[in-house]
């Protein structure tokens, strides 16, 4: 496990202020964990930045067992990535040609990226967890590698690249989405998914965790992306979703204006202060949608997973 607590001295992915304010001294579970908000732009992030080997290190071979508690998927788990892989191109297809070369980075299990092969698209992924790729590769026949953003080579290229539920946990995202930029055509696409700070997706106490390095604002995500060449093409859902969905096309860094970031940051977090949380109309709708997904999951993911199994077993 990195250390959460050293200090980095680094300046704000974002904006390059040098100015924080810590907002947090605990994880989730309790842990030190310092979290800080820049005073310039609102991203919010551990006030220590865990060095690369660190994090090499963590999700190659610590992240899913930490994490999920896994180190191979359960069929619960293959069957959620499996139907999200389904919304997720249900979602983009309206946008995007089919059959464009499609890079997953980050692709865990492997669903999505076998959902777009089978709808048609020369997809591909990486991932720096074995475990979890290995039971891609030979269950579901998807066409996965071991590896991270750094592993791909300079002359590699594609149309499409997916981050789900990723962006939060590199250690510089200005950096990641700079080299995934060079990778892209003007025109291609970057589709994010992460957690919506602005939501919240959880209360106060419940907000940070280790392996989330960053933390985003629908303003901080796309103000982010515009300043390493993406344009916001489509967001999808609604300022309740705890889940920012965001297809943005490559196109020329932008300069941004960062006035009024913190001010959202500062207004998000007070939604997340429990009470207020717990209060909201959708909470409880929220609560009930999850809990009956997660008896759906236990009554059918077995006989559900063996059947998209022997399905790409045919393909």
């Amino acid at each position: 496990m990195v250390d959460a607590t050293a200090t980095s001295g680094q300046p704000c992915d974002l904006c390059g202020s040098a100015s924080f304010e810590q907002i947090s001294s605990r994880d989730r579970h309790g842990k030190p964990l310092a979290t800080s908000v820049c005073l310039a732009c609102g991203l919010v992030a551990h006030a220590a930045i865990p060095s690369e080997e660190d994090l090499d290190r963590y999700y190659t071979s610590d992240y899913r067992q930490d994490y999920h508690g896994e180190l191979t998927p359960s069929p619960r788990r293959v069957m959620r990535a499996w139907l999200n892989g389904e919304r997720i191109h249900a979602q983009l297809k309206p946008y995007l040609p089919e059959g464009r070369r499609l890079l997953e980075i980050g692709a865990g299990i492997g669903c999505t990226v076998k959902v777009f092969e089978r709808a048609g698209w020369n997809a591909r992924g990486i991932d720096p967890n074995v475990g979890f790729l290995n039971y891609s590769r030979e269950r579901l026949h998807s066409q996965v590698t071991v590896g991270g953003i750094q592993s791909l080579a300079e002359s590699e290229s594609t149309d499409v690249v997916l981050l789900v539920h990723v962006i939060e946990h590199f250690r510089s995202p200005h950096a990641a989405l700079t080299r995934i930029r060079s990778l892209l055509p003007r025109g291609g696409h970057l589709y994010v998914e992460c957690p919506n700070l602005a939501a919240p997706f959880a209360p106060f106490p419940k907000l940070f965790h280790f392996a989330h390095i960053h933390n985003f604002t629908p303003i901080t995500l796309e103000r982010m992306a515009a300043v390493c060449g993406f344009r916001l093409v489509q967001r999808f859902g609604d300022a309740r979703d705890p889940n920012l969905q965001m297809l943005f096309a490559a196109d020329s860094a932008a300069t941004v204006d960062f006035a009024g970031g913190l001010a959202a940051t500062r207004e998000s977090l007070g939604r997340a202060a429990p009470i207020a949380y717990h209060l909201r109309p959708s909470y409880l709708v929220g609560r009930t949608k999850k809990v009956l997904g997660y008896l759906r999951e236990h009554l059918s993911a077995r006989a559900f997973v063996g059947e998209i199994e022997a399905r790409c077993a045919a393909s």
